[in-house]
């Protein structure tokens, strides 16, 4: 009677071929999670409030907003009380249902950015000016708004 005993190196050689048979699918699966990634960070990133800056100065308060792709036409300044709102419709330039997009991170719509005013500055005198798609908004200081300094006592 002849015993056979199976060799040591059948389950590497399955292990080895299993591998290189599922690397191509292995690749396509990471592929498609890479490509996922990148989409979900743009549905992340997709917000119509444009970025802000507002940097106060010793004349007032500087706000400056960048809108891409908008003209002076397309935004509207209003100031209610002590707040300051920007808002605009950005428009899409051309409207084709029948596209198959292979990427589309462009965004349209309405937007709106209310601004908290500081006590100090004096809503009337607010100017604005665009260009390049960068609005900047200065708000000076009312010519009454004063710093003053607190001493502190011995208790």
């Amino acid at each position: 009677m002849t015993v056979h005993t199976p060799t040591k190196d059948l389950l590497p050689r399955l292990q080895h071929s299993a591998a290189h048979a599922f690397t191509p699918l292995q690749r396509e699966f990471n592929r498609l999670f890479d490509q996922l990634g990148e989409g979900w960070q743009a549905i992340a990133a997709f917000s119509m409030a444009p970025c802000m800056d507002a940097v106060e100065t010793k004349h007032g308060l500087e706000i400056t907003l960048e809108l891409p792709g908008l003209s002076r036409e397309d935004v509207t300044i209003t100031v209610d009380g002590d707040m300051l709102i920007v808002s605009g419709d950005k428009k899409a330039h051309q409207v084709t249902k029948h596209r198959a997009y292979r990427v589309g991170e462009r965004s349209y719509g309405e937007f709106s950015r209310s601004i908290h005013l500081p006590r100090s500055v004096d809503g009337g005198k607010i100017k604005a000016t665009m260009a390049d798609g960068v609005l900047k908004i200065v708000a000076p200081r009312r010519s009454d708004a004063e710093t003053k300094t607190v001493p502190i006592e011995p208790a």
